[in-house]
């Protein structure tokens, strides 16, 4: 028996339809891969959907006010057609897309979405759909070919050879009016790149790379000038002329862009104040009571009207009403002759999704291990092709090194030597972990693009961060050796060319564990604005409570847990470890005992009759050879007993590996891309 949607109040609901004489209008069991095409109707009926206003303070606001976003909102949306979702700012487009393409929470929603009758499951929708943001978030040093081949690589089946995915690239690029474009990198602030047009076209590209049966867009053409408006608007009928149901907010169309668009919502506050083809705005407000003049751009007398109603003292209440009339005696039927299931499989035996069989297409496109690599190829690729952010922190390093070096020129073994080594120590360490903060904008742009990604299942996030470490590996490696190299001879640091190596491995190791610390806070602070005040207060009190400003036996009891929290903490103790777990060395002889003293300024020849003194009241003879402090009796005097240098050196890496899980677990919960 095949289906009949009756349209009304935009929205429709489906009967069982046969001739008079009982007979089917149309057979559904037949042989899916022989009927030229099958037809898909999103319907949505009574779409409601409200948010606390003021739930952040509830003390100041009494709990919050519930504000409607969406009331009762009906629509059909059909392939081959664009439906474009017109109203002002804060009208409710956008909400209104994010509902139809499941941005929001099932609970929070009310109403039914269908696709053919049927209400779609999560995973199929994210399957078969895409969904464009309003912001375009791009690789900036990619060029337009290479975007959309990564896309290609994360999107497409497995299965299907590279020079497929290839040919589909070059497909989309020409469905896009991108080919002048192919070899031209996206661009930003700091490097020219493709036009604000192009570059919301590769955006669209990017989330339509696998041929989707609905794309979802929100307000595609803000920001742009006429002409480009109406290039993406024009790309975007043909992708629904391929097939595919197009959906988008749009703020004010062009005389042009009207031209292009088969169907409009216009929303007032959340409400319908029109459901219909554009052809027929001038019959509806004729009837209405406000003819359009007949030279006046219909969509725009439309929307001033409506600003015009809202500001009155009944509001649109007239309008909205008059529209429930006027779908009431203009409904159509619309006739459904397949399910969903065979309407998909046809779609893809004719190339739509992109896929080579008729299977569902499954949850991820590719392997975990691929993804991790071309996500890390994706990454690597970008970063090379702006040295000057690696180029900046190495210069950094180097200079921060040399002048580090060049203060602290080859200390002695002197008390005074001592406390400069704890010094050095202390500001290397920081130094390290301070050193890692210039990454936050980068990764902070990444998280975003991530988010798109991961919406429609491009890859895994646990692929993402295991290919996010290994990408900054090698930048640590070299950082950690240029700054070891500078330092470390230049000093005179102990323990030759063993104590080289174990300082260069700690040097590493808080490079890795500050990068990971960086990193995480990036999953989880939502400014860049924001990120570096919480960043630097994080990195000044995990310095605090290191150990070397206050011994850890002189800490409070109601603060060791924090000294313990420290990631400063270890590399600094490993470093102290290096340089003084030596009994044999001496870091005290003879007159030095009077360094720290007031005595210091004695002439020599009186210190000497001095320690002399003390040899005859202590009775044991002290000279000025006598060694009076060890390094073992120093790492005691810092209260640094109950670690070794290698537990040091491997809590300090294992806090870099717990920050990374904590940066997976910030990127599952704080990413679901949906509204509550």
């Amino acid at each position: 028996m095949s289906r009949i949607i009756a349209e009304n109040n935009g929205g429709g609901h489906v009967l069982d339809a046969a001739t008079g004489d009982g007979t089917p209008v149309c057979e559904t069991s037949v042989d899916v891969t022989k009927l030229p095409s099958m037809p898909f109707l999103l319907s949505f009926n009574h779409l409601t959907y409200s948010v606390k206003v003021g739930r952040k303070m509830p003390l100041l606001t009494g709990g919050g006010r519930t504000k409607t976003l969406l009331n009762g909102i009906s629509g059909v949306a059909r392939d081959g057609e664009i439906l474009a979702v017109l109203g002002a700012s804060g009208s409710g487009k956008s909400t209104l897309i994010d509902a139809l393409a499941n941005r929001i929470s099932k609970g929070s929603l009310k109403g039914n979405i269908t696709l053919n009758d049927e209400v779609v499951e999560s995973r199929v929708l994210k399957s078969i759909s895409a969904y464009v943001m309003q912001h375009d978030l791009l690789f900036p040093m990619l060029t337009v070919e290479e975007t959309l081949m990564f896309a290609a690589e994360f999107r497409l089946p497995r299965t299907m050879s590279k020079s497929k995915k290839r040919t589909r690239v070059q497909a989309l690029i020409d469905q896009l009016g991108l080919r002048n474009a192919t070899e031209t990198v996206i661009g930003d602030e700091g490097h020219r790149g493709v036009s604000g047009g192009e570059r919301r076209r590769v955006s669209i590209g990017v989330d339509i790379i696998h041929d989707p049966i609905i794309l979802f867009l929100d307000e595609p053409t803000s920001g742009l000038d006429s002409t480009s408006a109406f290039m993406i608007v024009k790309a975007l009928q043909r992708i629904a002329q391929s097939g595919s149901i197009v959906i988008m907010s749009i703020h004010q169309p062009s005389y042009r862009i009207l031209g292009l668009l088969d169907r409009l919502i216009i929303l007032s506050n959340g409400q319908t104040v029109y459901t219909g083809l554009p052809t027929n705005l001038s019959l509806y407000f004729s009837e209405f009571g406000y003819p359009i003049p007949e030279k006046e751009n219909k969509t725009e007398f439309a929307l001033d009207l409506i600003w015009e109603l809202e500001g009155s003292p009944e509001g649109t209440k007239s309008l909205i009403e008059f529209n429930k009339k006027w779908q009431s005696k203009n409904s159509e039927l619309v006739r459904l002759c397949s399910s969903l299931k065979e309407a998909i499989s046809v779609s893809i035996s004719k190339g739509k999704l992109v896929s080579t069989s008729t299977a569902m297409v499954p949850r991820f496109a590719n392997s975990f291990w691929k993804e991790i690599l071309v996500l890390s190829n994706r990454s690597i690729l970008n970063s090379r092709r702006m040295p000057e952010l690696f180029v900046t922190r190495l210069v950094a390093v180097l200079v921060t090194g040399f002048i580090l070096a060049t203060l602290f020129w080859q200390l002695d073994n002197s008390p005074k030597g001592i406390q400069e080594r704890l010094g050095f120590f202390a500001f290397t360490m920081s130094t390290t972990f301070y050193a890692c903060t210039d990454t936050l904008p980068v990764l902070l742009h990444e998280r975003y693009i991530f988010m798109r990604e991961t919406a429609y299942n491009s890859y895994q996030r646990s692929s993402y961060v295991i290919s996010n470490a290994l990408v900054v590996l090698p930048g640590l490696i070299i950082l950690s050796f240029a700054f070891t190299m500078i330092t470390f001879w230049a000093i005179g640091l102990n323990g030759g060319f063993s104590g080289f190596l174990y300082y260069f491995l700690i040097i590493f190791a808080s490079f890795w564990s500050g990068s990971s610390l960086v990193t995480f806070l990036s999953g989880i602070i939502p400014h860049l604005m924001l990120g570096y005040p919480i960043v630097v207060a994080i990195l000044a009190c995990f310095l605090l409570f290191s150990g070397f400003f206050i011994n850890r036996d002189r800490i409070p009891a109601y603060w060791i847990w924090f000294h313990y929290l420290s990631v400063i903490k270890y590399p600094y103790e490993a470093v102290l470890h290096n340089e003084f777990d030596n009994s044999t060395e001496c870091f005290m002889r003879g007159i030095q005992l009077f360094d720290d003293t007031p005595l210091v300024t004695i002439p020599n020849a009186m210190k000497v009759r001095l320690l002399q003194s003390f040899s005859d009241v202590l009775g044991t003879k002290i000279t000025s050879s006598t060694c009076f402090s060890r390094g073992v009796d120093i790492l005691r005097n810092q209260g640094i007993t109950d670690l070794s240098k290698w537990d040091c050196l491997f809590i300090t890496l294992a806090w870099g590996f717990f920050f990374r899980i904590l940066f997976y677990f910030s990127l599952l919960f704080g990413s679901k891309n949906k509204r509550t």
